[in-house]
């Protein structure tokens, strides 16, 4: 399965508890549109929100285009994304959907793992939330996703 996101690569530590969507702003290098490639290893998907938490969120990989852009300027709320699989629109979806912007999935991130000793380093790439629904893929898929003023990235699935 997969979903598109933005994702941010910080040029910044995040070690704070209180960490605010203005702090993360200040800590991004780049945003750049993201496809994550969901997975569980709970059998059938037949999992509970605490399978998903041992699960690692259901998150196996992730793609992510190449150039990203600095923040400034972005409208991250109102970016619509677009998904398609081998040519055809498959999920639609807009940046408010993670938690009504980005940044504020990004903030509650921050701080969750802050209070757990896991800080968030400059480096560190942050996949903000899915901004449209997951949708399923079968094997030589070509999956692309395009957030609008953000830029796109694809991936052909391989075979099992």
């Amino acid at each position: 399965k997969a979903e598109a996101e933005i994702a941010f690569v910080l040029a910044a530590d995040l070690p704070s508890q209180t960490t605010t969507p203005a702090d993360v702003a200040a800590a991004v290098a780049t945003v750049h549109a993201a496809i994550e490639i969901v997975d569980s290893r709970i059998a059938d998907w037949k999992i509970t929100f605490a399978d998903t938490v041992a699960d690692n969120g259901s998150s196996a990989f992730f793609v992510l285009a190449g150039d990203g852009l600095p923040l400034a300027g972005l409208n991250l709320e109102d970016a619509t994304m677009e998904m398609e699989i081998n040519g055809k629109v498959v999920s639609r979806g807009v940046g408010a959907a993670a938690l009504g912007n980005p940044l504020n999935a990004a903030a509650w991130l921050a701080c969750t793992l802050a209070e757990r000793g896991e800080p968030l380093r400059a480096g560190d790439v942050l996949l903000a939330g899915a901004l449209g629904p997951m949708v399923a893929m079968t094997p030589e898929d070509r999956v692309e996703a395009r957030v609008a003023g953000i830029g796109s990235c694809s991936f052909t699935y391989g075979k099992a």
